[in-house]
């Protein structure tokens, strides 16, 4: 008589770690770093599961919430704390020094004074870039994309606590002959 082999397969996939349940079904991670609308650095937070294995932790957003970490986080909390508050401080400077600027872009238009393309936050972090200030387009916070001529106030997102505001000037580019 041959007795037949049963293949044994894994509830939750081969390879795959099951991670530490919340009280409210989720899954608990400690943040590592600040996430928007999710909570700070040190920050034990409940989140599903497709939230944590997709983004958060690939990222290295964010770490499994075991007792040993959070000891840690403990442990450097007020190390943690003084390091956010040198950052924010040093972002609060460059926001301060932002607003004391304008940024001059030039672009195409017609004799009405609308532009051929538009004026996006790349253009105006490029412009930046020549004034000596590092920024990515997601810090720029447009009502939609510059499509006339003029003066434009552009608010500056550096941190969720620092905000500022630039002015942005649209001319048109001059044609030379």
């Amino acid at each position: 008589m041959v007795q037949q082999k049963t293949k044994s397969r894994r509830k939750n996939g081969a390879g795959f770690k099951r991670l530490p349940k919340g009280a409210n079904g989720g899954i608990e991670l400690l943040l590592i770093q600040s996430v928007d609308k999710l909570g700070k650095q040190g920050d034990v937070v409940e989140v599903r599961a497709g939230f944590a294995n997709n983004y958060l932790l690939p990222q290295g957003l964010a770490t499994i919430a075991t007792d040993h970490h959070k000891r840690m986080v403990d442990k450097h909390r007020e190390k943690l704390q003084q390091l956010e508050k040198d950052r924010v401080q040093r972002l609060r400077n460059q926001a301060e020094q932002i607003s004391k600027l304008s940024v001059t872009i030039e672009a195409n238009a017609n004799d009405e004074g609308h532009l051929y393309g538009s004026v996006g936050a790349a253009e105006i972090v490029a412009g930046l870039k020549q004034n000596d200030i590092n920024l990515v387009p997601d810090q720029i916070r447009l009502e939609g994309v510059l499509k006339e001529l003029g003066l434009y106030t552009v608010k500056v997102k550096l941190h969720h606590d620092v905000e500022s505001e630039l002015k942005v000037w649209v001319v048109p580019s001059v044609v030379e002959e």
